[in-house]
């Protein structure tokens, strides 16, 4: 077989099919062809990039593809400028999801040497994987010291639970409020009956002023009602006892 290279599509039909197929389309062009209308700063650039579709969120009304090459009506900084791209100066057709076509011949020179003399970006290393630890075996506890060791825990909570208790000195006297201690096994002596205290009557003072004035403390008679004499009203320093 020979080595023969097929021929490259017309760019007229890669650029209606991917036109009719993805929303946009990215054309790279050389601006200093002749016959290019572009804005005149782009002019002296190897390289311009422009973006058309057929189904872009801002239609291009006037999207045109044919024999010629493509022209259109483009915004540049929110003003529109009417662009003229000749098939001679494309050299490159690419759709959003980076599937198109490339002309080398068409590439310009000095655009190519600069790809050319770029170094190769070599792909990033993977970080080094960290040594795992190694892992010693552990000797599993001697039946002596598991049991060693329950019966220090079982000493300290009994040692936790038990009440501590302090020294009292032969002798020592009792505080305000406390009892004596008695022996539990002497009898104990029934409380005798405390007799009631007689209450005195209570005089009033009426009975006192005769006494002191000597009388002879029979009582005098009392009124008669109606008589007119009004009572006489008890001193607010007397109780009532019940």
């Amino acid at each position: 077989m020979s080595d023969v290279q097929r021929p490259l599509p017309p760019k007229k039909d890669v650029a209606l099919a991917l036109l009719e197929r993805e929303p946009s389309v990215f054309i790279h062009l050389d601006p200093r062809r002749p016959g290019v209308s572009v804005p005149k700063w782009f002019t002296g650039q190897p390289q311009l990039i422009l973006q058309v579709g057929m189904n872009m969120a801002i239609a291009i009304p006037d999207l045109k593809v044919d024999d010629d090459g493509i022209s259109c009506t483009l915004s540049f900084n929110r003003a529109p400028f009417w662009c003229r791209l000749p098939w001679h100066a494309i050299w490159a057709l690419v759709s959003e999801d980076q599937r198109g076509m490339v002309w080398p011949e068409d590439i310009p020179a000095d655009l190519a040497a600069q790809k050319q003399q770029r170094p190769a970006v070599a792909p990033p290393q993977k970080p080094a994987k960290r040594p795992r630890p190694r892992l010693a075996a552990v000797a599993p506890p001697s039946g002596d010291d598991e049991r060693s060791d329950e019966a220090a825990d079982d000493a300290r909570a009994r040692d936790r639970a038990r009440p501590q208790l302090e020294p009292v000195e032969a002798g020592e006297r009792l505080g305000a409020g406390e009892a004596p201690a008695r022996d539990a096994g002497a009898p104990v002596r029934a409380l005798a009956p405390v007799p009631a205290p007689a209450l005195a009557p209570v005089r009033s003072t009426e009975e006192r002023e005769d006494d002191e004035s000597g009388g002879s403390g029979e009582p005098e008679p009392k009124p008669r009602q109606g008589a007119g004499k009004p009572k006489r009203e008890l001193p607010p320093y007397l109780r009532v006892i019940k």
